[in-house]
């Protein structure tokens, strides 16, 4: 079995899965519960999932559970501001992750979800210590955690200070919530749980209702496939973006850096004018499966930066099993919200509609936003590759960076995600204009957009915005091996299972 997750105590669960004669499900289900209890910043039970699961013989499913906005929200006069707010009670869609757990479970789960929730409430109740990555989420969103009484609640040191790395995060609250979903994870939708996240909704600011939680549940669906290169390609279907790199495969198996980065501009900007929710309309998915034949200049729904949103955990097994699954609360710590009866952050989806009533992407009772999550499984004669990673609107970008060399088997896939990538964005990034932001090392790209007349950001070092990529492989001869993004906290295992 092969496992990679951004947090060793995911690495840990992963590995107790395996050991209780779990499989690649139980170890991607596993990593996940617990990454709700040690990557708050980035994921929570209060988040959405989507996932991809290959099984032998039963091809590729996604699992797809995106929440949905409220039946009562006011779009009128969302409508009149020209963008969505950023974080708050508004920005809260109905959470996907505990449906998507339970959909995956019922994929073929040997150890059913109760043992991975309740190895999360204990980590939950005995505490952590906060990583690196933990401790610059909390740096920067400081003023957004002081200002919720819930955040406070968790994340204050008493002192009026936050934690730093190495503080210890208890939260007996979020314990609570996950020993009651081991026994009942309808309690999620349909009890107390989501009663009491849906009352302190109401109570800041928000539409919501019990009625549209308990009106959730996750989508197991045919995934989007596509031969580009020799090779076969899955990705969950719109309202997420797999699509989106599916446009832009041709350039990035490619070795000419000023096509890709041309093809990810043009895809940038025809993703920001037609990505949306099926449930709302007709969405163009050819114009994101050819973005270099359009021309686009799309309007920017996104609010903020998408910094932090997401966690990826991929899994495989040498039966052919192979699981790469997301799950996130959007921007770092989501809504800014903490529930404190259930103690459960809460993500802010929604800061991603559009507030033009004629948008692909807009606002409405029922839908749903336009999604980053991205996870990806690509199979060639030699190989089974699963992919995912961090990185917000910019994770297309970001994978295509690193797929043509993880699909040569002889590439060792570590080497791959430290190398340096850069980014395409605007105000997911933190620009007005669309930008491209480049690690040191890279002077073709940056080259290639001054070229088209795009503004430049070199950093100086690796950074967070180019993404934590998880990454498994399955070898023709059974061989595992896996790779976690350097710029994250986590590990890559390949675990003996004979």
């Amino acid at each position: 079995m092969a496992v990679a997750a951004p947090h060793p105590a995911a690495i840990e669960a992963a590995s107790e899965a395996i050991a209780a004669g779990g499989n690649a499900i139980d170890a991607a289900l596993a990593a996940a519960a617990m990454l709700t209890v040690v990557y708050p910043h980035q994921c929570a039970i209060g988040g959405d999932l989507v996932a991809l699961v290959r099984r032998p013989g039963l091809g590729v499913t996604a699992v797809v559970s995106v929440g949905a906005s409220p039946a009562d929200v006011d779009v009128d006069a969302l409508a009149r501001e020209d963008r969505m707010p950023k974080q708050g009670a508004q920005t809260v869609t109905v959470p996907g992750v505990v449906a998507g757990w339970r959909a995956l479970d019922g994929l073929g789960s040997r150890l059913g979800l109760g043992a991975p929730l309740r190895g999360a409430a204990r980590r939950a109740a005995d505490g952590f210590a906060v990583s690196a990555g933990l401790a610059r989420a909390i740096a920067i969103r400081t003023d957004e955690l002081l200002a919720d009484e819930g955040m406070r609640g968790v994340f204050g040191m008493g002192d009026g200070g936050l934690a730093v790395e190495g503080d210890r995060i208890v939260q007996p609250a979020l314990a609570a919530t996950l020993e009651q979903l081991a026994v009942d994870p309808d309690a999620m939708y349909s009890g107390s749980i989501g009663a009491s996240i849906a009352a302190r909704l109401r109570a800041l600011g928000g539409a919501h209702a019990e009625a549209d939680f308990a009106a959730h549940d996750a989508e197991l669906l045919d995934p989007v496939e596509a031969s580009t290169g020799g090779v076969r390609w899955w990705v969950a279907p719109p309202p997420t973006q797999g699509v989106v790199l599916l446009g832009i495969l041709p350039e990035a198996l490619g070795d000419d850096v000023a096509e890709l980065v041309a093809a990810v501009h043009d895809a940038a900007l025809v993703r920001q004018s037609q990505l949306g929710d099926p449930r709302g309309g007709p969405i163009d998915i050819d114009a994101m499966l050819a973005p270099r034949s359009r021309e686009q200049q799309g309007s920017l729904p996104r609010a903020g930066r998408a910094l932090g949103d997401t966690v990826a955990v991929t899994a495989a097994d040498s039966d052919g099993t192979v699981v790469t699954l997301i799950q996130s609360v959007y921007q770092l710590f989501g809504s800014g919200i903490l529930d404190p009866a259930t103690g459960v952050v809460l993500h802010n989806r929604g800061s991603a509609f559009s507030t033009d009533p004629a948008h692909p992407g807009r606002i409405g009772p029922g839908l749903r936003p336009p999604h980053t999550l991205l996870p990806v499984i690509a199979e060639t004669d030699e190989l089974v590759l699963g992919l995912g990673c961090q990185g917000g609107s910019a994770q297309p970008w970001i994978l295509a960076q690193v797929v043509a060399e993880l699909l040569d088997s002889s590439a060792d896939p570590t080497t791959t995600l430290g190398r340096s990538r850069f980014v395409i964005g605007a105000r997911d990034l933190g620009y007005e204009v669309m930008t491209l932001v480049a690690e040191p090392g890279l002077p073709a790209a940056e080259a290639a957009a001054r070229g088209r007349d795009l503004p430049v950001v070199t950093t100086e070092g690796l950074i967070d915005d180019a993404g934590h990529v998880q990454a498994v492989r399955l070898h023709a001869d059974g061989r595992l091996d896996a790779a976690s993004d350097p710029r994250a906290d986590g590990r890559a295992l390949v675990f003996d299972t004979l």
